[in-house]
């Protein structure tokens, strides 16, 4: 009901504004309207996301970077098996899981599998058995086990996390790969666990979120420039935290798609490999 209403009657498009310093991590934020939160999982969220159509004459391209924050991690953390995990090109959430339960990837049963998926993003954000127990009704002590068995396993994502918080603690801030700062406050709270364990979380996150954050931002720098360097008949639209959204002419698809797709893996250099899914549709549904 509300998004027709939004079209600019001169380009008879929906324009949204973004945020550069809204969101703390350092992510783009959109407003009015918030085109970064048009659904997709539902049968009605869908139907919303197949409205969105490319201008005449032109395809709508989707590329979004697969698990980021995560190989951002690896990066950061240099773990040496979870660089491997991603050099190697392994299922990461299956090789997590077999290597906490001590059995061969082929044997990973799905229920595994995906407790390590909520262990493996959950470490970004904090996750605590509780948490754990809750998301996948789970008792907390086979929640705890899988954890204290997920950092015995990855040292190095140990000593990663106690040196941010130990830098936090000493400076008051934690430092992007790129150098964007944010103040963490309540780090040195003795009076509150609570303020403490929540700047604590935030310290972490920040590093990882806010580093990807940092990836995306010169992706779109590099490609405006390839657009602009090389008349490519191409426009940028969204961005949606790991994901870009333009159009192209369908002529020179393959070409555009292949220039975008250099400039977002080789944003910032990392000890990993980077990969990004790249298609194209007449809308933005179809483009999954």
């Amino acid at each position: 009901d509300a998004l027709p209403a939004q079209v600019d009657v001169r380009t008879h498009r929906i324009h949204c504004q973004f945020n550069q310093t809204v969101a703390a991590t350092g992510r783009l934020s959109s407003t009015n309207p918030n085109l970064q939160n048009i659904p997709m999982r539902t049968d009605q969220g869908r139907v919303i996301r197949k409205a969105f159509v490319a201008g005449e004459g032109y395809t709508l391209v989707t590329a979004d970077y697969s698990q980021i924050e995560l190989r951002v991690f690896a990066h950061l953390s240099e773990d040496a098996a979870l660089l491997q995990a991603f050099r190697e090109n392994r299922d990461i959430h299956s090789f997590v899981a077999a290597q906490v339960f001590g059995i061969a990837e082929a044997d990973v049963s799905s229920d595994q599998r995906r407790l390590a998926k909520v262990v493996n993003f959950g470490v970004l954000y904090g996750l605590s058995p509780y948490g754990l127990s809750n998301t996948l009704g789970i008792s907390k002590d086979e929640a705890a086990s899988f954890i204290d068995g997920y950092f015995a396993k990855y040292p190095g994502v140990v000593a990663f996390q106690d040196a941010v918080l130990a830098d936090a603690k000493a400076k008051g801030f934690v430092t992007t790969i790129a150098g964007r700062r944010r103040e963490i406050t309540g780090i040195r709270s003795k009076s509150s666990y609570k303020m403490r364990n929540q700047a604590e979380r935030e310290a972490v996150n920040t590093v990882i979120q806010g580093s990807a954050a940092d990836l995306m931002k010169f992706a779109m720098l590099n490609i405006h420039r390839r657009i602009k360097k090389e008349a490519l008949p191409v426009r940028l639209l969204l961005q949606i935290h790991d994901e870009l959204v333009l159009e192209a002419v369908p002529d020179q698809l393959q070409p555009i798609m292949a220039m975008v797709k250099e400039e977002m893996i080789n944003a910032i250099p990392l000890k990993v490999p980077v990969d990004v899914d790249i298609s194209s549709g007449p809308n933005w549904l179809e483009t999954e």
